[in-house]
């Protein structure tokens, strides 16, 4: 025991990394219920970063299990309640680019559940019906940009949490190859399958935010030593000619699966088709 014991000693001498927090912000406040209509909203602030960027005039929303310094934080859950010292390398680069923070957007009670009715500050609704789900884990996130309260939003995936709240909501959500952008300051629910990404309304959207926050950031092992971060707002294209897209078979007909949810999707993938795909 004694050599681990000693590794970990040094491990609690290394100095802990300080994350940058340069923008001024208030606290904020937990909104009215009528300045919350889906039930989306956690927490409300009004952060603005540069005066230029490519974010510049856009609102974004943050699940609440991305760190924001000063602002209270409590993953959906009333055990896990406290207000980060730091900001997450991803609220920097938003920041950076000059995007305006609104808020935090309530997510899953640990981030645990693909509804929207086990936060600890009640159900999230569907803007579109309030008697459905919005999906989760990052509920609050689909439901603001789906009900045009903000432009964008950040969510995290591990097991389709950005992709289901964006389906469901109706709006354009991607999960990130794995390390592509920094979970430095987000709360972890295991290395292998901590993914954050956009959640938008547009494809262009979708692929601003990815291009603000992509990219190495030195501090967090899911990511390798160096990655590189391509233009993905210039290589948005109609023209598929070459590309290859898969449809998975088994996820149509089946006794669960909507008939006209199947219809929507195959027609779509007409679309990519006559697009040259």
């Amino acid at each position: 025991m004694e050599g681990a014991l000693n590794s970990w000693n040094r491990l609690d001498r290394m100095p802990e990394p300080n994350l940058p927090v340069n923008y001024p912000r208030k606290p904020g406040c937990r909104p009215a219920p009528e300045d919350n209509p889906f039930n989306a909203w956690y927490y409300k602030v009004d952060i603005q970063g540069a005066d230029s960027g490519p974010l510049h005039g856009k609102t974004v929303a943050l699940k609440d299990n991305i760190a924001l310094a000063g602002v209270p934080m409590m993953n959906g859950s009333r055990t896990l309640q406290y207000t980060p010292e730091f900001d997450a390398t991803v609220v920097t680069r938003i920041l950076e680019a000059g995007g305006h923070i609104d808020g935090k957007a309530v997510c899953e009670d640990l981030c645990l559940s693909g509804a929207s009715f086990t936060s600890a500050t009640g159900p999230v609704l569907n803007p579109h019906d309030a008697t459905r789900t919005a999906g989760g884990s990052p509920s609050g996130s689909g439901a603001l940009v789906a009900g045009n309260i903000v432009d964008m939003a950040l969510g995290g995936d591990q097991g389709g949490s950005i992709r289901m709240p964006s389906s469901w909501c109706g709006i354009v959500g991607l999960k990130p190859t794995h390390g592509l952008v920094p979970y430095t300051g987000i709360c972890s629910m295991e290395m292998t399958l901590d993914h954050v990404g956009p959640m938008t309304r547009t494809v262009s959207d979708c692929a601003q935010l990815l291009e603000v926050t992509a990219g190495c950031d030195g501090y967090d092992p899911r990511q390798p030593t160096s990655c590189s971060v391509p233009s993905y707002t210039n290589n948005l294209t109609s023209d598929l000619k070459g590309r290859k897209v898969g449809i998975l078979k088994e996820g149509f007909g089946h006794p669960l699966s909507e008939p006209d949810v199947d219809c929507l999707v195959m027609s779509a993938s007409r679309t990519l088709e006559q697009a040259g795909a």
